[in-house]
């Protein structure tokens, strides 16, 4: 019999086969786990807003906004950061010493939330993708942001 690679067996080459779909599905679903498990991105809490319970009406983020709410589910008075009045990569802690327990990013940018007014790395802080990451309610109360370039 004859071992050359291109006289292998029909039953040979379809094993191969399978055992090559086998492989790329595992590296496609290692790859999605991965990327869902990164540190630094989004947790969980964020949700996308197609989903039940983004904000709506007055309490609604506009597109190209960083928005931030006092109250868990989008509740109390809305602050709004932009562009306009927040310069990239410069720690920015909520005006008038607020807390934000829910926000939501409509930036087309990354956004860094800190439990620390000052963006010290010390306390809690996480970085979520934008646009369109909304979380009703913060893993910890959020004190400062930072728009990434």
């Amino acid at each position: 019999m004859n071992h050359h690679p291109r006289h292998r067996s029909f039953a040979e080459a379809l094993t191969s086969t399978r055992t090559a779909l086998r492989r790329r599905r595992a590296v496609v679903l290692l790859s999605g786990l991965a990327f869902t498990l990164a540190s630094g991105v989004a947790p969980a809490a964020a949700t996308t807003q197609t989903e039940a319970g983004t904000p709506r009406g007055e309490s609604a983020c506009e597109t190209g906004e960083f928005c931030a709410w006092p109250e868990a589910g989008y509740g109390g008075a809305i602050v709004r950061l932009d562009l306009r009045n927040t310069n990239p990569e410069e720690c920015r802690p909520l005006p008038d010493g607020m807390t934000a327990r829910s926000f939501s990013n409509l930036i087309d940018r990354h956004v860094t939330v800190y439990q620390d007014a000052q963006c010290s790395t010390e306390a809690d802080f996480s970085t979520y993708p934008g646009p369109g990451t909304f979380v009703p309610r913060s893993p910890y109360v959020v004190r400062a942001v930072q728009i990434w370039n």
